[in-house]
């Protein structure tokens, strides 16, 4: 069996919120059918948004429902990464354990309450 194509798919109950949000935070575009969302950036596929009336956000860490996935975006600037994310709905979940670190993350949700985390990016 040979994978071509991995895509990545979020559950959301808005999903014009949703598919805005990660098109504008990837700076690409959405494509967008009835019940379905496609984000696209440097003109390559990147995430679906599906349609789910019935959507219940993951409490972060530890609640219910339980995260089932989340997404590392690995950064140069993480303090221009919190802004962006702020301005475009996202909300912050856990700040960094170790500012300036090489292994700095923080913690965030999407509009739909999907957590994932912007990640210092290796130098060098």
């Amino acid at each position: 069996m040979k994978i071509r194509r991995t895509i990545i798919v979020f559950d959301a109950a808005d999903i014009d919120a949703e598919s805005t949000f990660w098109a504008s935070l990837l700076e690409g575009a959405v494509e967008k059918e009835d019940d379905w969302h496609s984000v696209y950036a440097d003109g390559e596929w990147r995430l679906g948004i599906q349609l789910a009336p019935d959507h219940v956000a993951p409490r972060w860490p530890d609640g219910h429902p339980p995260q089932q996935i989340h997404l590392d975006l690995y950064i140069d600037d993480l303090e221009e990464g919190h802004r962006r994310v702020l301005e475009l709905g996202g909300r912050l979940l856990k700040a960094s354990d170790k500012p300036g670190s090489p292994d700095e993350f923080v913690v965030y949700a999407d509009p739909a309450g999907h957590p994932f985390c912007l990640c210092r990016a290796p130098q060098g």
